[in-house]
């Protein structure tokens, strides 16, 4: 039995739709990344650079690129047995995810990666329903 699984995914959680021929089963990832913070004024941009806050800033990106090492591998681990992916979202996360899959050679499975605002869980469902759908018919007349 083939699985086919979508997913909508940033930075800081994915939702997976895997659809197989028991029906359909919907899970999350979340990530430990944490929302950037924004300044509040300009005054931080007028300061000059100490070399304190550049080394805080690198642990911070360190910290951030090692949370979604984890991240990624752990959504990898999820899809791993489907033979086909959609990836879907907002930001550059599902590019990240597919450049990770075609390293762990699984990016033939990926048969689509698009752009997506945010959705809610049923509408995330919906759309990888429609779209296996689609794709599945378009096959078959091929």
């Amino acid at each position: 039995m083939k699985s086919k699984t979508g997913l909508w995914i940033d930075h800081r959680h994915a939702i997976l739709v895997t659809i197989s021929e028991e029906g359909a089963e919907t899970d999350a990832v979340l990530s430990k990344v944490e929302k950037h913070l924004r300044r509040a004024d300009d005054a931080s941009i007028r300061e000059s650079f100490k070399t304190t806050s550049i080394q805080a800033d690198d642990r911070r990106q360190n910290a951030t690129t090692e949370h979604l090492n984890i991240y990624y591998d752990e959504v990898i681990e999820r899809i791993r047995d489907a033979s086909a992916i959609l990836i879907f979202g907002p930001g550059e996360a599902k590019q990240e995810l597919k450049s990770r899959l075609d390293g762990a050679r699984l990016g033939e499975r990926v048969v689509a990666v698009e752009t997506e605002d945010k959705l809610t869980e049923p509408q995330i469902e919906a759309k990888v329903r429609e779209f296996f759908a689609q794709h599945h018919h378009a096959r078959a007349s091929v």
